[in-house]
């Protein structure tokens, strides 16, 4: 039996990581890092799958924005991840009180797997939904559709596994599921290749189809699978491209921020995951959207001012990327 259970202090950390390709500041935690145990998820802040709980207590935070806004002020610039949702949420609405603390705060907000009932209103470019794939028969991306309905970007995220979602035909379906669904962008993530992961996999793909699970079993835990993960990925944004669909979600524009520097950064992560088999160059570029978030001023003005490369303490390439992005936004 799953129970949750109220806590009056909002789970947030701060989390320097990547989701889907973004630059992600921060996490808020309604319900804790596997809301709804029911079902195998796919983290693409942790790169690896949950798996199917029975027994559980989940800690539901705080349902008064208030009481959120005082934990986000804690955490570092930039963009902040919300979730995942549960179903649960009709009945505690622990997610809508911390998204919409999120938006209120000026951050740009990524909903991760939102409960329809957990949508924030109003939430426009500040906030784009991250929609994961659940492992089962059928190619879905649930939350989709609610959140282009409430005028939020939905982007569809799954992991690139051979075997199972990187084949050809899968990615077809993947790719067609998410465009129906309404939504603007389709990314592929590499899963995360220690011991407990592969684990994790595993049980997901026996949960979801049971007579595929031996073979699937072998080829995770004694095949060259991990070496496989960059030629899928690049098939997946193949797929996506033909569809018309991005290969990375757009960034949220936060309430708070200034449109050029949000623009800036955006491009400075595209770079880095075009350069993601060129570890040193796109830690750097990765390094310069930090730098962006946390300048606290508009650097398009800067830029227009011809002073913009006097700050900058990063290459000319990466200068010359921002710089375009900024006259872009004009």
């Amino acid at each position: 039996m799953i129970v949750f259970e109220a806590t009056r202090a909002p789970a947030a950390k701060a989390s320097e990581a990547l989701a889907a390709g973004r630059r992600i500041a921060g996490r808020l935690l309604p319900y804790g890092a596997d809301a709804d145990g029911r079902f195998p998820r796919f983290d693409p802040l942790e790169r690896r799958f949950t798996v199917r709980r029975h027994d559980a207590v989940v800690a539901v935070g705080p349902a008064d924005p208030e009481i959120w806004v005082e934990a986000i002020g804690r955490l570092p610039s930039g963009p902040l991840l919300v979730g995942p949702g549960s179903p649960a949420e009709e009945v505690w609405g622990a997610y809508r009180a911390a998204a919409t603390a999120a938006l209120a705060a000026g951050r740009a907000v990524y909903l991760l797997d939102p409960d329809p009932r957990g949508i924030p209103e109003g939430g426009g470019r500040a906030a784009v939904a991250l929609c994961t794939w659940r492992p089962g028969r059928a190619f879905e991306f649930p939350g989709a559709a609610a959140a282009g309905a409430a005028g939020i970007a939905a982007a569809a995220v799954f992991p690139a596994v051979p075997g199972w979602t990187g084949e050809a035909a899968a990615l077809d379906a993947l790719a067609a599921a998410a465009a129906e669904a309404g939504s603007v962008s389709l990314t592929a993530v590499a899963p995360q290749t220690d011991g407990e992961s592969r684990r994790a996999l595993v049980e997901a793909r026996a949960d979801a189809e049971p007579e595929e699970a031996d073979a699937f079993f072998e080829r995770v835990h004694h095949g060259a699978w991990a070496e496989e993960v960059p030629r899928w990925l690049a098939r997946a944004r193949a797929v996506a491209l033909r569809r018309g669909l991005a290969v990375l979600p757009p960034r949220p524009v936060g309430r708070g921020e200034r449109a050029g520097n949000a623009a800036a950064s955006a491009r400075l992560e595209e770079l880095a995951d075009a350069r993601e088999s060129e570890e040193h160059r796109a830690a750097l570029a990765h390094a310069a959207v930090r730098w962006i978030d946390d300048a606290g001023r508009d650097l398009a003005a800067v830029a227009r001012e011809g002073n913009f490369r006097k700050v900058f303490p990063f290459e000319k390439e990466l200068a010359e990327a921002a710089e375009a992005a900024f006259r872009e936004v004009g």
